[in-house]
């Protein structure tokens, strides 16, 4: 005999007594989740007052109706991004939903309510598996309300939605992790989302104008318009001086540093180009060291698509602690132009373009904080700090470097050296104070005179040479892991096997492949058979075993230019350089190029006439003296940033109109 149960709350009948008692309990919740919501709408404050009593930050929830609408260029709904590849099929027809759809939160939820209970007319038991939900929170009414919002109501709210954005989690596994969490935490009140598509929605509404970004037409090219997609770049510095760890060690003046009673440089601020900038400006004021680095990278493993991102950090950040990932703050994103043929792409017009919208996005991306000759005002720590902005240092690799100094990047022209002029047959036969360093006197005077070819530079305006105190050509520093670990110690292998015979190169691969492991090394079991794919982090583990690997393959002398490799690569990584360390670093260098040179000089194409040997010889101990240990200025660090900024935000777009996809995706993260 069939029995039906009447609802004690409503007028609906169910067929079983355990779909029963789950709807009489949701009702329930249902009836007293109504009152709550029809109270915060009659009484906006005691809802904001509840949200602080639940540890929320009561400076953005206590001026509500000071909160800006979401514009929708600047803060795009994750929907756009993430949603189209959820593969769980519960999840996928609701995504596309908009806030507007939900202003009547009870419609909504007694409609998920009934479609939950047909469910668990149905098959109670895999409904409670699949959802088994907690009482509703206050931040649920927040999550769905038309109330904007600047910051997440909890750290673990927080860093759930950070978790599952940056690993690009769909719905189903985003819900574990909150079922997961809620079954073992112990508290009476969770403080996750309801589910993840609550936290998504929630996140749409996040007003954070901080991290705001737009995008600029640079130039029409071929009937194409070339869009600059960055975040400006004021807001960015703000996002660096609002990071309290970082405030801790924040430098604002130079220190003539000295140690064991000699003159010594370490961090940036110890160095000559700190001192000379700090006499130029007021002494109230502070100097805001600028360091840019920028790379263009492959956005997927098959390397058809590429972006060029460019990144900021402050070099009043000790090195040790711009190490770390949220010291450095992505700017933008150039733009890449592309050539409607093979013949465009090889004429010096399309050259020439391509490095004249380069110059124009750095102007349209660093105007801002040169437009007042009179310094910025920023606020640490509740002081109002005068700061003038001054580019210490630019990283990247040795063709960046000839984009931003608009020399030429071939190896083989008359002045490879972005630093100096030294002509390519004398790059490593000259004597150090016989060299005449590039700067941007004598480079306009070139281009003005229409000369800039004989001294390899290329035909375009320089905007650096707008900016006052600033020497473009000294300022793109060495780079010691394109250098040395990619470039010198790369050549120096590939030349060793080219001095080997068949047996003898056998058998070095013989011994490295027979080397035990050893907690931190690399093994290369199979020996040397593709050193091309070498990372710089393998080239370094190299260097700890090719001493021994090389040894009695040849001459003493092949065993012995890897020994002073070593002494010199250990002297680069130094943390603090006295003047005698200098000292010992450039006899160093200099023991290492002799005999790099006599033993390789016949196996080298160019008889080692190639740039990066020429500036490590005769520019780095001098870059050491202007701005600090190398350690500071290489791009080791910045590298990993391409994961975070590039590859996978690419991964969640829909490899169409990436940048703006990877903009929006890297505002939510």
């Amino acid at each position: 005999m069939s029995v039906n149960f009447k609802c004690l709350y409503c007028d609906r009948y169910l067929s079983s007594r355990n779909a029963y008692s789950q709807h009489v309990k949701y009702c329930n919740e249902l009836k007293e989740l109504n009152i709550s919501t029809e109270e915060s709408n009659n009484d906006i404050s005691d809802t904001v007052s509840s949200i602080n009593k639940m540890s929320l930050d009561s400076d953005d929830f206590s001026q509500i109706e000071e909160l800006q609408s979401i514009r929708e260029e600047n803060l795009p709904s994750v929907s756009e991004i993430s949603y189209q590849y959820e593969s769980d099929s519960n999840y996928a027809g609701d995504v596309s939903l908009r806030s507007k759809e939900f202003e009547n939160f009870d419609e909504i939820l007694s409609e998920s309510l009934q479609n939950y209970t047909e469910k668990s007319d149905t098959n109670m038991s895999n409904t409670l598996e699949e959802f088994e939900p907690k009482s509703l929170t206050l931040q649920d009414n927040i999550e769905e309300s038309e109330v904007e919002i600047k910051e997440f109501p909890n750290e673990a709210y927080a860093d759930l939605m950070t978790l599952v954005t940056k690993h690009n989690l769909n719905n189903k596994a985003g819900n574990s992790i909150i079922k997961f969490f809620n079954r073992h935490s112990d508290l009476s009140q969770s403080p996750l989302p309801k589910n993840i598509e609550t936290g998504r929605k929630f996140m749409d509404k996040m007003n954070i104008s901080q991290l705001s970004y737009s995008k600029h037409c640079i130039l029409v090219h071929n009937n194409r318009e070339y869009f600059i997609n960055y975040r400006p770049i004021k807001n960015c510095i703000e996002i660096l001086l609002s990071n309290s760890e970082i405030l801790q060690h924040f430098i604002f003046k130079y220190e003539n540093k000295k140690h064991q009673g000699e003159k010594s440089y370490a961090e940036q601020n110890s160095g000559n180009w700190w001192k000379y900038a700090e006499a130029s400006i007021p002494s109230s004021a502070c100097i805001l060291s600028l360091i840019l680095y920028s790379d263009a990278t492959t956005t997927d493993t098959l390397g058809k698509s590429s972006l060029h991102p460019i990144y900021i950090s402050l070099g009043n950040i000790p090195t040790w602690r711009r190490n770390k990932e949220d010291a450095k703050q992505l700017l933008g994103y150039f733009p890449i132009l592309f050539a409607k043929n093979e013949k465009e792409k090889t004429s010096p017009e399309f050259k020439k373009l391509v490095r004249e919208t380069f110059h124009k996005s750095l102007k349209f991306l660093l105007d801002p904080l040169f437009e007042n000759e009179n310094g910025i005002d920023y606020k640490i720590n509740n002081r109002i700090i005068w700061f003038f902005p001054k580019i210490s240092t630019i990283i990247g690799d040795w063709p960046e470097a000839c984009t931003y100094s608009l020399t030429y990047k071939s190896a083989s022209s008359n002045f490879p050296c972005h630093f100096c002029l030294v002509q390519k047959n004398d790059l490593i036969d000259t004597m150090q104070d016989q060299i005449i360093l590039r700067n941007h006197e004598n480079m306009m005077e070139h281009f003005n005179n229409n000369t800039g070819h004989s001294v390899s530079l290329e035909p375009v305006e320089n905007y650096f040479w707008n900016i006052p105190n600033l020497n473009i050509y000294a300022v793109t520093v060495p780079d010691r892991m394109h250098h040395l670990d990619l470039g010198l110690y790369h050549y120096q292998i590939e030349f060793t096997k080219g001095i080997l015979g068949r047996s003898s190169i056998d058998k070095m691969n013989e011994r490295i492949g027979a080397i035990p492991r050893y907690p931190g090394l690399k093994i290369f079991s199979k020996g040397l058979q593709s050193i091309a794919r070498l990372t710089a982090s393998e080239h370094r583990d190299l260097m700890k075993v090719m001493v021994f690997v090389v040894d009695g393959l040849l001459s003493d002398d092949l065993s012995e230019v890897y020994v002073k490799w070593n002494e010199m690569y250990i002297l680069s990584r130094l943390e603090i350089f006295k003047e005698s360390d200098l000292e010992k670093f450039q006899k160093a260098i200099n023991e290492w190029a002799d005999l790099f040179v006599i033993l390789f000089r016949k196996k080298s194409d160019s008889k080692m006439k190639f740039p990066k040997f020429h500036s490590w010889i005769f520019h780095i101990v001098d870059t050491i003296r202007e701005y600090g240990v190398i350690n500071g200025y290489t791009t080791e660090t910045y590298e990993s940033l391409h994961k975070s900024y590039v590859k996978t935000p690419y991964r969640l777009s829909n490899k169409k109109g990436i940048e703006e996809q990877i903009m929006k995706t890297v505002n939510i993260l």
